[in-house]
């Protein structure tokens, strides 16, 4: 960014400044109109504290711990091939990376195995020398990820290469809530799964944890998904695939709770930046009208307050039911102007602007 936003913007309107944990905490001590973040929920934490000393808004996209739920009567072939190109684009470094995989015990063995089948098929037997399997951003995360490992069961991969920052696309298993790899946002190639007992069990799972960035789900069945839809909260939803609703501008994109505040792509990224500024202009008349907000507050202008504020219902209807009248008296000009013979232009000029004037009222009401 540093490098190329001053070949197409003016830098002294849009500056970079790069740097770490001091120059960021130095930016933030600034009055901004507006801060928008997109890291972990810690540092989220930080970034809104610092706003709030200026009651700055801002925008927050977290992460998470994004769980994907396969439902046994899916297409699971399928399923497990979107999931596995979902999850180790680019090596697993996605904010909307499926984090790990809820299903049935009875699928867990052809889940491993579909998932093994396209790893293959995508990255080769050797993803460590295939140019379309990337590496871990730097040592720190690599030994992060590599941690995390500890107490689960790899039924796929897990070889790596500190020096190359290299980990292979890995699927684990026996695990359970309380693993370590399930205590944070993975954020790299591996990808746990956890058997339940239907989705009841995978929707209690999911609300006993802190809120995702997005759900994923795989069903053929329309009232499962509508299920998970209504009975947990993320920032998305989506189902039957993976990543793709983050290419759909027409959606807002963001996060709730622990992966976020705030929305954006297309249209939403202009409205979540502005200020939605509220403007009424009036005009120097009717004051005879006004009068009644004026002091002396007089026992006549506090009944017809009271009929205003209290009988807008009564005020609703009154109009409805003149606009109705209107309406009929229209109608009734019609079927009239019906009995005339076109012999003029004036003639049909005059039945058109009833029946237009008749269509309008109509539409008002």
């Amino acid at each position: 960014m540093d490098e190329l936003l001053p070949h197409y913007l003016d830098k002294d309107l849009y500056p970079v400044v790069t740097g770490g944990v001091s120059e960021t905490q130095e930016l933030l001590k600034q009055r901004f109109d507006h801060i928008f973040y997109t890291g972990n929920s810690t540092v989220g934490k930080l970034v809104m504290a610092a706003a709030a000393r200026h009651l700055t808004p801002v925008t927050l996209e977290l992460g998470g711990k994004s769980p994907c739920y396969i439902d046994k009567n899916c297409d699971i072939a399928v399923a497990c091939r979107r999931i596995t190109w979902g999850k180790f684009v680019n090596c697993g470094q996605t904010c909307i990376a499926p984090d790990f995989i809820l299903c049935e015990s009875s699928i867990q063995s052809q889940v491993v195995e579909e998932i093994k089948k396209c790893i293959k098929e995508f990255y080769t037997d050797n993803p460590e020398t295939f140019e379309d399997y990337g590496r871990i951003i730097n040592q720190r995360h690599f030994k992060r990820i590599m941690a995390l490992t500890e107490g689960s069961t790899v039924a796929v991969g897990g070889d790596s290469d500190e020096s190359q920052c290299y980990i292979a696309p890995t699927v684990l298993k026996d695990v359970t809530g309380k693993s370590k790899v399930m205590k944070e946002e993975i954020f790299g190639p591996l990808l746990p799964i956890i058997t339940v007992n239907g989705v009841d069990e995978a929707i209690q799972f999911i609300n006993e944890r802190e809120k995702p960035l997005v759900i994923y789900i795989f069903s053929h069945d329309n009232k499962l998904i509508k299920r998970m839809i209504a009975e947990t909260s993320s920032g998305a939803l989506l189902a039957n695939d993976c990543l793709v609703h983050f290419t759909v501008s027409a959606l807002p994109f963001g996060g709730v709770g622990n992966s976020g505040m705030g929305c954006y792509h297309g249209r939403h990224s202009f409205d979540q930046l502005s200020h939605l500024r509220s403007c009424l202009i009036k005009q120097l008349k009717m004051e005879g009208v006004n009068n009644i907000r004026y002091p002396p507050h007089t026992a006549k202008k506090l009944g017809w307050t009271r009929f205003i504020l209290l009988k807008q219902v009564n005020v609703c209807r009154l109009r409805r039911m003149a606009l109705l009248a209107t309406l009929t008296g229209l109608a009734a000009f019609v079927v009239q102007v019906k009995e005339l013979k076109y012999t003029t232009p004036v003639k049909r000029g005059i039945k058109g602007f009833l029946l237009i004037s008749a269509l309008l009222c109509f539409t008002r009401l």
